[in-house]
């Protein structure tokens, strides 16, 4: 029997729940990977494109999202945001998995329009705990900290539109969790290739 190509993982939360600590233990594991989202903002100091992003035109981006180059997509601040589908096909194609960090909106995009998808949504211990990482972080005004909560506020209750919720709350334990993840979804139907068998 032959395991189909990679999984999609999809992994959301509120900001400050420590997505992007998770998906770097996870990319440890070997066989996972991040697909570089495409946009229409220009680079930062220090970001390469193709790296930490795909840099494209507006026009350009319009035109991936009429041909349906795109896994979903969104508008934040008057710039385009998405995920190039011909990359993460190429990934999991190798049979790696592919994680993508989206907001809630691109989730759902993806759902839709891949139903294989496992989605996984982080959430803190607390709202106070959030409160308290985005303190430590340091890098936002008192006001942008209490927007971001108001936000995750919010969010929670999407959560279960998803496939499973993890708790982030001691790391090494959300890693367990997504592990275990990873070795249910792989055993599921739409992921199992039984043609040999027959």
């Amino acid at each position: 029997m032959k395991k189909n190509k990679g999984l999609l993982i999809v992994l959301s939360g509120p900001s400050g729940c420590g997505k992007g600590t998770l998906v770097a233990e996870l990319l440890k594991r070997g066989d996972c990977a991040v697909s570089v989202s495409e946009t229409t903002r220009a680079p930062r100091e220090g970001e390469i494109d193709g790296v930490h992003y795909h840099f494209v035109t507006r026009d350009a981006f319009e035109q991936h999202i009429r041909e349906g180059g795109l896994l979903e997509h969104a508008q934040y601040c008057g710039n385009y945001y998405g995920t190039p589908r011909r990359e993460v096909e190429a990934l999991r194609a190798e049979g790696k998995h592919v994680i993508l960090e989206i907001e809630v909106q691109g989730a759902l995009q993806i759902r839709k329009r891949c139903p294989e998808a496992v989605l996984v949504f982080t959430v803190p211990p607390t709202l106070a705990e959030l409160r308290r990482r985005l303190h430590k972080r340091g890098t936002e005004p008192e006001d942008v900290i209490e927007k971001r909560i108001a936000r995750a506020a919010e969010e929670l209750p999407l959560a279960a539109q998803y496939d499973y919720i993890v708790l982030n709350d001691a790391l090494e334990d959300a890693v367990e969790d997504m592990d275990a993840i990873f070795r249910a979804a792989a055993m599921r139907p739409d992921q199992m290739d039984l043609s040999d068998l027959q």
